[in-house]
Order: C-alpha cells, then structure tokens, then sequence
C-alpha cells in the first residue's frame, strides 16, 4: 500500500515528539498527524488494515516531512494550526451548525468593543464563547464602564466638535474630540480590558494596585483615585464571578455518532453545575469513520477557538492521545483540566445524554431516520403514481438578484438521506434579465445532457421549486434531450401545493404526510444551497469590479483577498496596515487608495 521510497523516508524519520504531513506528488497536504514519537507513530501506516479513508491516502502518499518539537504537547498544537490553515484532505475538519457570541476587541488606532458571532482573520482578538449569550453584552457594559473603551464605528480623528452621550455618562474616554485623552491613556486602557476580557483579572489587579501607588507618589492623587475605583470595580466583579462557580461544575459533556462516513457530536455545556447550552458539530465524508477517531480530531479545533475551558472534559469512550490532550488543555488554561470516562452515576447520565441527543443530530441532518425515508418514498408512490417506489430524487431550485449572477442549483436525495457530495450549481449563461422558466430550462437541460452522456441514467424523480410554469420549463428541456419516462413533480411554496404533468388540477397533501415533508425537505434545501452559491458569486463578481483596473490584481489575488476578508464590505473597511499586510506595502496601499476613492473614507 505505500511506495517503498515512502517507506524508507517514514524509517528514517526521528524519534521525537511533533506532527508529520503526507504528502502527493504536487507536495499539497493530504493528511496532518501528531505523535509523541514521529518513527513509531508513523511506522504503524507500513502494515496493518486501516479504515477506508486512511488507506485513500496512503494511496495517494508519496512523501512525508515532519516538524519537530520538544514536547507532545507543543505537537498538538502544531497540528491544530495546520489542520485549520492547511485544511489537509484527509484531515476530519468539523463544522459548526450554530454560532456562538463573542466580544471583538478591534485592530484598530483606538481599539473598540463589539459583539459577534462570527471570527474572522482580521488582526482583532476575540473573547468568548460566552453561553448564554447575553453574557457577552454584559461583558461589553462591563468593560465600557470598567474602562470607558468605545463602542462606536467611526473614524477616529480627533476632529469632531463635541463627544457624544457615553463619554458624559464615563462610558468613554472620548478620542474622537482633541483633548479630552491621550492615545497613551487610552492604550492602557486597551492593555488592562484586554487582561480583563482574558479573565486574566489577578494580573490585572496586581498591575493596576502598583500603578495606583505610583501615581499617589509623585502626588497624581485624582488619577489614583480613579484607578482605585477601578480595582474596587473589578474586585467586585470578580467576586461575582467566583460566587458564580462555586455552586457547581464546569464542564464539557461529549456523545457522538459517526455512521456510513459522517459524525455528528454532540455537546452539553455545562457552567456553574447547569446545562446552558447544546452544542452540535457535524462532519461529512466519503468514508466510514471511527466515533474515537472522530472525538480525538475535534476535541482540539472546539479548544484553540476558544477563550474558556473548563475544568472538566467527560467522553463516553477512550480516545487515543488523551493524556497529551489533558496536558496541552492544563496548559492553555493555567491549571489541571481533567479528562473523565464516567461509568455510572449522574455524571454517566448526562454521558449518555449527550449519546442519544448525538444520535437524534445525526438522524436529523443525514436523514438516517430508521425506515422514515422508506415510508416517505412509498408515500410519495402512491401519491403521483409513480410507477415504482423512488430511489433517487434529485430537486432543483434558482437563485438571483434582478436578474444579477442567477445560479441553479441541483440537491440529491437517494435511499433515505441527503447526498451532498453530488449537489451541484449552475452559473445561467445568456440571461439579462430575471427569468426563472429560463433558468430552470437551462439547469435542468444542462444536468441531464451530461448524466445521459456520461452515466444514461435518470433519477426516479425530479423535483422543481415553483408552480405550473416551472414545471413546464422542466418538461420543455426534457422533452428536447428525448426522456419522457422521468417523473417531474413541482412543489409550490404558496399553500405547498403538487403540480404534475398529466393532472390539471394542484394537488394538495396533508400538512403531516411523510411524502410531502419529504419533497418540502430537498426543496428547502435545494433553496439553501441555491442562495449559498448565489452569495459566493455575488461577492466574487463585485469584488471583481471593485478591483478591476489595479495593476497586480488578478484572479488570483481576488480569490485571496475574498477569503481573507469574507466580504467586499470587509475588504472596504480594512484598514491600511491589514492590506499591505496581505498584499505588501505597494499593492496594498494601491488597493487601499483606490477603495478609498470610491467609498471616500480616510486613514482616520
């Protein structure tokens, strides 16, 4: 299974801790490991059996490099950074299905505060989770009141006449008048809410107690008297804090169900002994999976994005690397953290639990309902008259903006759940205004022309999102590629009525019946991924004319720019120093100039 030139480099490897990267014969990552020993741990990929998508790799394999480090602990966090920056094939990259509110401290001249559920790569630093998330605002109060950092978006330039309503309530410092602080005050300021939001609070008293006494010693007593105001404000708030967590545990309860090549997880967050939160992350492959392998690639990507951890971490099985997992995680968090298998009393409950609430995710979003598929499928059988109970349905549905960047998209449904590695998109080529009939011709012509051509094989059933009109369109294309045995049905949002080619009339079914929720599932989600797509193109294409004309632009450059700053809007507001940092100081004070222009913002 591997090359004998791999096998030599796999030999000669160190027997040292760190993380090794295969690679493919273009050098591109496929897959990204750590080990307390590199020569031992990667020798067990030279004989044995592996799971099917490890051996697709080593298939692939034709080299491996490694990064030495000193302890197994500074290689798992290695490995973390490469998984995220890398995103490795092979790699089990797990995603989120629900965001989680955190507090943004700005990379900017005179930082600010603000709330967000999203973490981008923007130079800012991120404090959070915060569960429930009204915590996250009260943290923002906190910090505006503690501190007087800002809140606002505007440019700070010292310009403006008078301050606005926080500074006179002592919520700001006021930058955006001259003379009211100092960006040296108001830096410090930003040192010790930082410490704060890091609940590094012991360090920031310790820090501001010696700073108060400076101050009283060369005779700045109103300046000291704030900064003892300041203590007693966080000693308070920190006495809250401690109050809070002595009533309870805080911990991290995990289940998971891993299945025909997709994970689902499932987490309890626990704080101050309640259950706040449900947290589900979902993984999709194309191979079968390990629920211990699943558990021992995760557990580290919930812990490098976020600021808290708790003392506790309880599994239902035993994963492989858990002691160096314990290690790093006591590390990050400045004492011991605990990894438990609890085998019986509540803290097994709410193990099991977390199982069953993993199982219930699972069937929810891979719709492996045991037998609900099937009934759905015969249901819709008999509903349409079909003449054959469908196996395979495929749904289309059109996104667009008057007219602007229309994209199809095509979603598949076989044997009982969702196929996402076959979903695909259509750019609507030759369109200059909105017309959905046109477009659902054109989708459907184009899918069907390439499925005869490479495969002579239709689905069961096709499914089109909207009314008579849609179907007809759907019906037109087919009949020009010569398929007039395929089952076309339209589902219309408006009373969630059935259109059919042979029966004039809509049909209605039953609000509960398992045939319609079936067809309301794939359309629904042929709509999500229509709207996806739509967005990506959108933003490409504008980013495109934002940028079109800079000299050193170029498709390239475009692609890495949308995915460093999400958004044109992001690209827009990006400061100066954040665009030469991705593009050097030449091109990127070119594109800040030029955007600058076109939006008439400054450098504040």
């Amino acid at each position: 299974m591997v090359s004998s030139a791999l096998a030599q480099r796999i030999r000669q490897l160190p027997d040292r801790p760190g993380i090794y990267i295969f690679q493919d014969a273009e050098a591109r990552p496929l897959y990204v490991g750590k080990a307390s020993s590199l020569r031992k741990r990667t020798a067990t990929y030279l004989s044995g059996q592996h799971e099917a998508r490890i051996g697709a790799m080593l298939r692939e394999a034709v080299d491996v490099e490694v990064v030495v480090t000193d302890t197994a602990a500074e290689a798992l966090l290695l490995e973390n950074n490469w998984i995220k920056n890398r995103r490795p094939r092979y790699n089990i990259l797990l995603r989120d299905d629900k965001t989680y509110p955190y507090v943004k401290l700005t990379l900017e001249d005179y930082p600010r505060v603000a709330f967000t559920r999203r973490i981008r790569r923007d130079g800012a630093e991120y404090f959070g989770p915060y569960l429930p998330g009204g915590l996250a605002r009260r943290a923002i109060k906190l910090v505006q009141k503690l501190f007087e950092i800002r809140v606002c978006r505007i440019d700070i330039d010292g310009s403006l006449p008078r301050p606005c309503l926080y500074h006179d309530m002592r919520r700001c410092l006021g930058p955006c008048v001259d003379g009211l602080t100092t960006k040296a005050a108001y830096d410090q300021a930003v040192v010790a809410a930082r410490l704060f939001l890091a609940g590094r609070n012991d360090e920031l008293l310790k820090t501001l107690r010696q700073e108060m006494a400076a101050q009283a010693d060369s005779l700045q007593f109103e300046r000291a008297a704030q900064i003892r105001d300041l203590i007693h404000g966080i000693e308070s708030v920190t006495q809250q804090q401690k109050l809070s967590s002595v009533r309870g545990e805080d911990v991290d309860v995990y289940g998971v169900q891993a299945t025909g090549g997709d994970a689902a997880i499932c987490a309890l967050v626990m704080r101050g002994g309640q259950v706040l939160d449900r947290r589900e992350l979902f993984w999709e492959g194309r191979q079968e999976v390990s629920k211990e392998l699943v558990l021992s690639e995760m557990l580290p990507q919930i812990y490098q994005r976020t600021t808290f951890i708790p003392r506790e971490i309880h599994l239902p099985f035993p994963i492989e690397g858990q002691g160096t997992l314990a290690e790093w995680l006591s590390e990050r968090k400045g004492e011991r953290v605990y990894i438990r298998l609890p085998s019986r009393g509540p803290k097994a409950q709410r193990v099991a639990l977390a199982q069953k609430n993993a199982a219930l995710a699972h069937r929810r979003r891979f719709r492996t309902d045991s037998g609900g598929g099937q009934r759905a499928a015969q249901a819709l059988q008999e509903h349409l008259g079909l003449p054959e109970v469908p196996l395979r349905i495929e749904g289309f549905d059109v996104a667009t903006l008057h007219g602007s960047e229309t994209v199809a998209s095509l979603v598949v449904w076989e044997q009982g759940r969702m196929k996402k590695s076959e979903y695909r998109s259509f750019n609507i080529r030759n369109q200059e205004k909105a017309d959905d009939l046109a477009s659902i011709r054109q989708a459907v012509e184009r899918r069907y022309r390439r499925r005869l051509d490479e495969l002579g094989a239709m689905p069961d059933l096709i499914l089109i999102d909207g009314g008579r009109g849609q179907l007809n369109a759907a019906l037109s294309a087919l009949v020009e590629l010569g398929v007039e045995e395929t089952s076309v049905v339209a589902l219309a949002k408006v009373n969630e009525e059935l259109y059919l080619p042979d029966r004039p009339e809509a049909v209605r079914l039953p609000r509960r019946d398992a045939g319609l929720r079936l067809l309301q599932q794939l359309r629904d989600e042929a709509h999500r991924f229509a709207l996806s797509r739509h967005r990506k193109r959108r933003s490409k294409t504008s980013l495109a004319s934002e940028l079109d004309g800079i000299p050193g632009i170029g498709p390239r450059r475009r692609k890495l720019l949308l995915r460093q700053f999400g958004s044109v809007g992001q690209l827009r507001t990006a400061p100066r120093d954040e665009l030469v940092k991705a593009l050097g100081p030449v091109l990127g004070g070119r594109v800040f100039d030029q955007l600058s222009d076109e939006t008439g913002r400054s450098e504040g």
